[in-house]
């Protein structure tokens, strides 16, 4: 019966993990934010396709948008 609850803490993720993780994504969208809203504007934009390697031509303005809500929502 032990060695159930050894089993559960293994795989449990404290709080500190979890804002560590919070805190990587926050950076990650401010890191994207900064490089978007210094790009020139005649400079392309792509943004993958979920869960895959493609890439399509997106609206810089537009781009700059969404990233500028996720980081909204995420703070």
């Amino acid at each position: 019966m032990s060695s159930k609850v050894s089993d559960k803490e293994d795989t449990f993720e404290g709080p500190s993990a979890l804002k560590e993780e919070l805190n990587k994504k926050i950076k990650e969208q401010k890191v994207v934010l900064d490089e978007l809203s210094n790009l020139k504007k005649n400079r392309k934009v792509y943004i993958q396709q979920r869960n895959s390697n493609i890439f399509f031509l997106a609206d810089r303005r537009q781009t700059l948008g969404s990233c500028k809500s996720k980081l909204m929502a995420v703070n």
